[in-house]
């Protein structure tokens, strides 16, 4: 897998450096450089208790990123996936330490746990006052008898960073640190493995499953789990924070093990909230890339049940941007639309046959989704099914709003929908379409003559006529058969939507930005939508006369 680096033996100081050189703290690096890499505060005077940090790279943006005020004094960076040197840890302690002392706040792996702690020793053998605290915060693995230590350690960065920002002696810091370990647990999911710079990247998780309890070094979970969603994949986290739970109230850290989108981070930590812990989540730190595992697809989830002071110090201001601060769980605060944007729908009527008509209709485009998905990621963004499988499911929900007894306020109303429920512009135009249509109806025309002038309408506004490989290719072909039949307006349809795969260019829409090559042979999904709803309709149309 193609990555943006140069050299996997230089990744590490090139990311060092670019952090450096663009950080809005005031950092600095001890020389040593490639063997010591170490990362301090370029502001610290040795007056205040030192935090000390660090493991391997891969983590981004910790360790580095979370020097600065409030937080860590020194980070001592290793390879990718591995500890750093004693030396190099040493050099740490021995930058930022003074009178007041220093705090090693050490993840529970074994190369960290030996090179971190003979560096304290070290230390001490030069006069230095060195504590070191072991994270173990996984619950993935409950029969390890050294649990791993993974995002839950940024609850001990950032509250003992706070008490270590405000003069607190080393004993205190300690003591508080020791404290957030015990109470802090986290797991996380993952959708895919990590790829390591300059190694095969390891396809152990099937398409379909999630693996449950990975470390943050790829390392193998508890379990694979059928994947069907974000809401499952957190009930499965949340089921094993449960047992550690309570009925205290917690803080949640929502982590982003890497490759996992914004939007997907959204969305899990909206599932997280209404989980079956949901309810003892108080505060959050999140959603963000904190704790993460290069480009891992997934995510993890850290519980602390803080008190008021630590609240506090998860609060309190910290230098580094990668913090992403406190935020408390409130209720969704919903204000009435401005006056005048209200819909003002019709009385709904029902009709039997006209709601297994529409019924029917919507079921098509939502059996369609996946197919019209893959035409559409050929020449757009991928999304023409999922567009329009989603309107057809919000029509289905509206049915009973709807007035089907009466076509030309029913026409109207489903542009009305359409316009609140369809995104992206073909929900625009098919919202023009039907209240054009539904106009025209209500001025005396027949059902084809009003379609007919929904599409003028349509193409009037949208721009497309046919030949510009859009919808528009099937749609008024079929439209223009429709007087001879519904069999001749599904083959003119299915015509027109074909011949969408031999047009070398599209004129609207997003494929206009497509080249020609990636056009070619490819039938618009739109088109394709269009011809597949008169299809269907003919088919129904000859099964109900036999």
């Amino acid at each position: 897998m193609a990555q943006f680096i140069n050299k996997k033996e230089d990744v590490v100081v090139e990311a060092l450096e670019g952090l450096l050189a663009t950080s809005g703290v005031p950092l600095a690096r001890l020389d040593g450089y490639p063997h010591v890499r170490v990362i301090v505060r370029a502001d610290w005077d040795k007056s205040r208790v030192a935090l000390v940090s660090g493991g391997g790279s891969g983590h981004e943006p910790a360790h580095a990123g979370f020097v600065g005020a409030g937080m860590l004094t020194a980070a001592v960076c290793g390879d990718v996936f591995a500890s750093p040197s004693v030396d190099a840890v040493l050099a740490g302690i021995l930058a930022v330490t003074g009178a007041a002392g220093c705090l090693l706040i050490v993840k529970n792996y074994t190369g960290d746990r030996l090179n971190f702690g003979l560096a304290a020793e070290r230390a001490r053998a030069f006069g230095l006052n060195v504590e070191m605290v072991i994270v173990d915060d996984d619950i993935a693995l409950p029969d390890l008898p050294q649990a791993r230590g993974v995002a839950g350690t940024l609850f001990v960065h950032k509250i003992a960073g706070a008490l270590a920002e405000q003069g607190k002696d080393l004993d205190t810091v300690t003591l508080a640190a020791r404290r957030v370990i015990a109470g802090t647990k986290s797991i996380g999911m993952s959708l895919d493995t990590c790829t390591v710079p300059g190694s095969p990247k390891e396809d152990r998780i099937p398409k379909g499953m999630a693996e449950l309890g990975l470390g943050i070094h790829g390392e193998a979970g508890v379990e694979q789990v059928d994947f069907s969603g974000a809401q499952s994949a957190m009930a499965a986290v949340a089921q094993k924070l449960k047992a550690v739970v309570g009925d205290r109230s917690h803080v949640a850290l929502i982590n982003n093990l890497g490759g996992t989108s914004v939007l997907e981070m959204s969305v899990l930590t909206h599932e997280l909230i209404r989980s079956e812990i949901g309810a003892h989540i108080s505060h959050v730190v999140g959603p963000a890339a904190m704790m993460t595992s290069l480009d891992m697809r997934g995510f993890s989830i850290s519980l602390y049940p803080a008190d008021a002071e630590d609240l506090a110090s998860l609060a309190a201001p910290a230098g580094p941007s990668a913090w992403p601060g406190l935020a408390s769980v409130r209720p969704t605060a919903i204000l009435a639309l401005p006056d005048g944007l209200t819909p003002i729908m019709p009385l709904p009527s029902d009709h039997k046959p006209t709601r297994d008509f529409l019924t029917d209709c919507c079921n098509v485009m939502i059996g369609a989704e996946q197919e019209l998905n893959a035409l559409d990621a050929k020449s757009g963004d991928g999304d023409t099914g999922s567009t329009l499988a989603g309107a057809a499911r919000a029509l289905i929900s509206a049915m009973d709003r709807l007035p089907l007894s009466d076509h030309t306020q029913l026409l109207r109303a489903i542009g009305l929908e359409l316009s609140q429920t369809m995104g992206g512009s073909s929900g625009v135009l098919l919202a023009i379409f039907f209240a054009a249509a539904g106009d025209g109806a209500s001025s005396g025309m027949t059902m084809r003559d009003a379609l007919k002038a929904g599409l003028a309408r349509m193409q009037e506004i949208g721009g497309a006529t046919i030949g510009d490989r859009t919808m528009i290719d099937a749609l008024a072909p079929a439209l223009e058969n429709l007087g001879s039949g519904l069999q001749a307006a599904a083959a003119a349809a299915r015509k027109g939507a074909d011949g969408t795969a031999h047009m070398a260019r599209a004129k609207a829409g997003r494929a206009a930005y497509v080249n020609a090559r990636q056009l070619e042979g490819n039938k618009d999904p739109g088109a394709e939508a269009v011809a597949q709803l008169f299809e269907y309709l003919a088919a129904r149309a000859e099964r109900n006369t036999a």
